[in-house]
Formats: C-alpha cells, sequence, structure tokens
C-alpha cells in the first residue's frame, strides 16, 4: 500500500504533473483501462443529477468504475461496478460518452496510469443492499457540485460538457 504522503504529494495535480514526478511511469508500459458509470436522473423539469461515489482508499469523490470483465462487454462492466458500487439498476449506453486519465495506487504500492472509458447510466432506481453497502458514501449532486468534487480535471470536463441521452 502507498504511504499517505506519496498519494498527498499527487493530490490537486494534474495526471501529467504527477507523472512528471514519476518519470519510469511514462515508459514502462502502456495504460490500463477501466470502464466508469456517468449515472444521472433528471428530477422533475430541473437540470440533470449526477451520482458519485467515494473512494474507499482515499474518501475522494468518483464515478463508480472498475476493471475490464470477462465475457462482459466495456458497457455491461460499467453497469456492473455501479450497482455494485451504488446500487445503481437503470439504462446503460453501449457507446461511451468520453474517457479521462488518471493514476491508480495499487495495492502493491505500485502506480498504474489508467484510462477510463465512461458510459452514460440513466438511473431508474437504486437498491438498497448491494456489494459494497457501508464501503463508500454515495450522493446525487448537480452538475455543478458533482464537478467540483471530482478531483480529475479530465473528469469535471465530462461532467460539465455532458447530455443526457446523446
Amino acid at each position: 500500500m502507498p504511504k499517505k504522503k506519496d498519494k498527498a504529494a499527487t493530490a490537486g495535480k494534474s495526471l501529467l504533473q504527477q507523472l512528471a514526478g514519476m518519470p519510469e511511469k511514462l515508459f514502462s508500459k502502456a495504460f490500463e483501462v477501466q470502464y466508469g458509470a456517468l449515472c444521472y436522473r433528471k428530477p422533475d423539469d430541473r437540470d440533470i443529477e449526477i451520482l458519485l461515489v467515494t473512494s474507499r482508499g482515499t474518501g475522494r469523490w468518483i464515478i463508480p468504475k472498475g476493471w475490464p470483465m470477462n465475457k462482459k462487454k466495456p458497457h455491461e462492466a460499467a453497469l456492473i461496478e455501479a450497482f455494485e458500487e451504488a446500487g445503481v439498476v437503470g439504462r446503460v449506453r453501449k457507446k461511451p460518452v468520453g474517457r479521462y486519465t488518471y493514476l491508480k495506487w495499487l495495492d502493491t504500492g505500485r502506480v498504474a496510469p489508467c484510462v477510463v472509458d465512461v458510459f452514460q447510466i440513466e438511473v431508474t432506481r437504486t437498491a438498497q443492499k448491494y456489494k459494497e453497502t457501508g464501503q463508500r458514501k454515495v450522493a446525487w449532486f448537480s452538475r455543478d457540485e458533482a464537478a467540483r468534487l471530482v478531483r480529475e480535471v479530465e473528469l469535471k470536463s465530462l461532467i460539465v460538457t455532458f447530455r443526457a441521452g446523446e
């Protein structure tokens, strides 16, 4: 597990700034791929709301995401992650709405640069019990508030420019 001071040193920095402090990561291997879920709902006649969860390690606000799954298409894996991390049930689009990059601290202490393909999910309901119940905070935010809360600059931009159903 990485030391807290190592994680703290990268907080608030762009991926490129973080990688500049670890040049060996630029040439070690390709980015790892993950699949993320941009979960939204449209209450009444207001703008959409975005669902965020906290990471288990640092408690920062993120979207549900995870690694590829055997025999699952990328959009299916994103929907499964959304259910496991936040109890989300809904309609997922097969085409990603965008992607963002970040550094993932692995349990081995290694840092893996990751690219996350993001799939939109229109939430129809949320379950009370799911795999990670109680392990994360789960909350709905306005588009602007969600963009302010996430750390990754590319994810902020994706949230602000996201158009539901497109």
